[in-house]
């Protein structure tokens, strides 16, 4: 089996790091594995736990934890880092709050060698440990949370725009130089799309499963999502043709429920009949989301689909021409094994 790199950027990820790097040491894979862990400027525990990984894997030959300094806290800076830190041919990407299914890394390393992919990745499971994470968790694995996306909601395998994480032949890292440092969301879709345009094959398996736990509370899930359509434009702008219409779908109902609210309140009550019907919609929709879900959780459902809703299409519409400009005008840094400089 060949060597692989696993790289995860880290901030802030106390609560679940130490559980993370244990999914992908007790990896069901016969090859050698090392982890790069780039360290953001946490205010937590995060640094320490890391140190104390790197002092557990000291004695393990085949598995060595190390760590490298990512002083901007932006995740992409983090990913280029560990991959410059890094020296094996396969790189696995993970996050520090995300767990490898334990066949997880040979069977990507399986997929890429039956596929010809470029890069491979399956499906992202989220999992919540109480009432309002299990709500978000039924939200992002439903159609009517996150549409067709195969990555959330499964599906055939087959060739993909796009998947989560991702197991990646180092050689089309280094061909489109790793990340651009400037999409601080959003970063894989664009870099999948770039090893689509030269040529490679994204590769979707359903096999693939890396349990992922969702934000602990509305504002942080409004946040999470505000920034994904706000980068998501960006790409748009960027990439001519990158954009379709299950993209477009939270940033159409943003603007149809805000001149249904105003109609309503200055014309007719007709207007109501807009935000009405969309939440009559949502609510219709969590009824399967939420099967085999306690009474409180299923309640959430529909908080978490409006807050995911409305926050992508806030951020999809506010996103500033600014951004695209920053994004065009910067260079992608090279990226080589080996080498340990940070971004």
């Amino acid at each position: 089996m060949p060597p692989v790199s696993v790289i995860m950027p880290v901030l802030n990820e106390e609560r679940y790091l130490r559980t993370s790097v244990r999914h992908i040491l007790e990896q069901e894979y016969d090859g050698e594995m090392e982890v790069v862990i780039a360290l953001g400027p946490s205010t937590d525990r995060t640094d320490e736990i890391a140190a104390e990984l790197v002092r557990e894997s000291a004695s393990d030959s085949r598995a060595r934890v190390k760590t490298v300094p990512n002083p901007t806290g932006r995740t992409p800076a983090a990913l280029n880092a560990a991959i410059k830190a890094s020296r094996h041919p396969i790189v696995v990407r993970v996050d520090g709050h995300g767990m490898l299914s334990p066949n997880y890394i040979s069977t990507a390393v399986r997929l890429l060698e039956e596929t010809g992919a470029q890069n491979v990745g399956g499906v992202m499971h989220a999992e919540g440990e109480n009432a309002w994470e299990d709500a978000v968790a039924a939200a992002m694995t439903s159609k009517i949370g996150v549409g067709n996306a195969a990555f959330h909601t499964g599906g055939q395998a087959g060739p993909a725009e796009t998947v989560y994480l991702g197991v990646f032949r180092r050689e089309a890292l280094e061909q489109q130089g790793g990340y651009n440092v400037e999409f601080i969301r959003a970063q894989d879709w664009e870099l999948n799309f770039r090893i689509r345009e030269a040529g490679g094959l994204i590769w979707f398996s359903p096999e693939l499963r890396v349990q992922y736990r969702p934000r602990p509370s509305v504002k942080a899930l409004a946040k999470q999502y505000k920034d994904y359509g706000r980068w998501r434009h960006v790409v748009a702008r960027y990439h001519q043709g990158s954009i379709n219409l299950r993209y477009l779908a939270p940033p159409v109902a943003v603007c149809a429920i805000a001149a249904g609210l105003v109609v309503g309140a200055v014309l007719t009550p007709l207007g109501f009949v807009i935000p009405a019907g969309y939440l009559a919609a949502i609510t219709a929709g969590s009824v399967p989301a939420g099967k085999g879900l306690p009474l409180k959780a299923r309640l959430q459902i529909p908080v978490a689909l409006a807050t995911m809703h409305m926050s992508w299409g806030y951020g999809f519409l506010t996103s500033p021409r600014s951004l695209a400009r920053k994004v065009i005008a910067s260079r992608r840094p090279a990226v080589r094994a080996g080498e340990t400089e940070t971004v």
